[in-house]
C-alpha cells in the first residue's frame, strides 16, 4: 500500500514539475514580440516647435503628446537638426518626425497623419527698404536671397532655377542678417516670423511681406515601416481632437489669429508648378 501511494506521489511529482519547466518555453513560443518603441523627432520650427531647457515645446510637440496620453504611451520627443532627422526619418526604423511638410516628392517617403497645420510662404523685405516683388521671375533678379539651409523653401527655389540663394545654417541667423542689411530678401512663413524677430530683438513690423508663393500643409510624418495600424490610431487621436475642440485650443493658444486645418488634407505641393 505504502508502495502504491510512494509511486504516485512520485509520478505526480514528475507530471508537475513537467509541466513547471514547460511554462517558460511555452511562453516565448505562443507570445507576440513587443512592438518596437517609437523614436520621436523634431526640429526647430518655432513656435510649432523650440528647444525649452533641454525639452520639446510649441504646438506641434502639445499636439503629439496629447495624441500619446490618449493613446497610453509616453515617449520623449527629440528636438534635432532638420537635415539629420529628415534622414532618419527616411532611414527608419520606427521613426516620427514632425512637423514635415506633405509635397508630392516626399509622398511616398513617409506614411503621414494631419494635417497639423498650414503655413504660407513669401518673401520678406525689412520695412521701407528692399525691392518690390511681385512675382518668382522678379524675385530671381534680386541681388541675394537669404534662406534656411536644407529647409523645403529653398528646394523650391533652386528646382525654380534661382542662382541668387544665400543659404544660412538656422532661421534666426537669417533675420539676423536681414535686419542688419546683409541681403534684401529673405524667405520666410506667417507660422515662424513672429517669434524668429522676437528672437533676435525685432518686431512684426520692422519687415514687409513682398510675395507670397507657396501655400502648404505641415503634417506628422511615419517612415515607411511604421505598422498601418498605429498610423490609423495616430490619425484617429488627432481627429478626435479636433472634434472635441482640443486641437482648436492649441491652435489658438500658439498660433492666435491662424485658422486652424481641418480634416481633409489641402493639395499637395507639386515643384513643377514652380519651374
Amino acid at each position: 500500500m505504502r508502495s502504491t501511494a510512494g509511486a504516485v506521489i512520485r509520478q505526480f511529482a514528475l507530471v508537475a514539475l513537467s509541466l513547471v519547466l514547460s511554462l517558460p518555453m511555452a511562453a516565448s513560443v505562443g507570445a507576440a514580440p513587443p512592438a518596437q518603441e517609437l523614436q520621436l523627432l523634431a526640429t526647430e520650427y518655432p513656435p510649432v516647435v523650440f528647444s525649452e531647457e533641454g525639452r520639446a515645446s510649441g504646438l506641434g510637440s502639445d499636439v503629439v503628446n496629447e495624441i500619446q496620453r490618449r493613446l497610453g504611451t509616453r515617449v520623449v520627443i527629440q528636438v534635432l537638426p532638420w537635415t539629420r532627422a529628415y534622414r532618419m526619418a527616411v532611414k527608419g526604423p520606427n521613426v516620427v518626425l514632425f512637423p514635415t511638410m506633405r509635397t508630392k516628392a516626399r509622398v511616398s517617403q513617409f506614411k503621414w497623419v494631419g494635417p497639423l497645420m498650414t503655413a504660407q510662404t513669401g518673401f520678406y523685405s525689412l520695412s521701407g527698404t528692399g525691392p518690390a516683388i511681385a512675382s518668382l521671375a522678379e524675385a530671381r533678379t534680386v541681388s541675394r536671397v537669404l534662406v534656411p539651409r536644407g529647409f523645403f523653401s529653398q528646394q523650391i527655389l533652386q528646382n525654380a532655377g534661382f542662382d541668387n540663394l544665400k543659404e544660412v545654417s538656422t532661421p534666426e541667423t537669417m533675420v539676423r542678417m536681414l535686419i542688419r542689411g546683409r541681403a534684401p530678401l529673405m524667405v520666410s512663413d506667417n507660422i515662424t516670423l513672429g517669434t524668429l524677430l522676437g528672437k533676435v530683438g525685432g518686431a512684426r513690423s520692422d519687415v514687409k511681406l513682398q510675395f507670397t508663393f507657396l501655400k502648404t500643409q505641415a503634417y506628422i510624418a511615419f517612415s515607411r515601416d511604421v505598422p498601418d495600424a498605429l498610423i490609423q490610431e495616430w490619425q484617429h487621436s488627432l481627429d478626435e481632437m479636433k472634434r472635441d475642440g482640443t486641437f482648436a485650443r492649441l491652435y489658438q493658444k500658439w498660433l492666435p489669429g491662424e485658422t486652424p486645418p481641418g480634416f481633409k488634407p489641402g493639395a499637395i505641393w507639386d515643384s513643377t508648378s514652380y519651374r
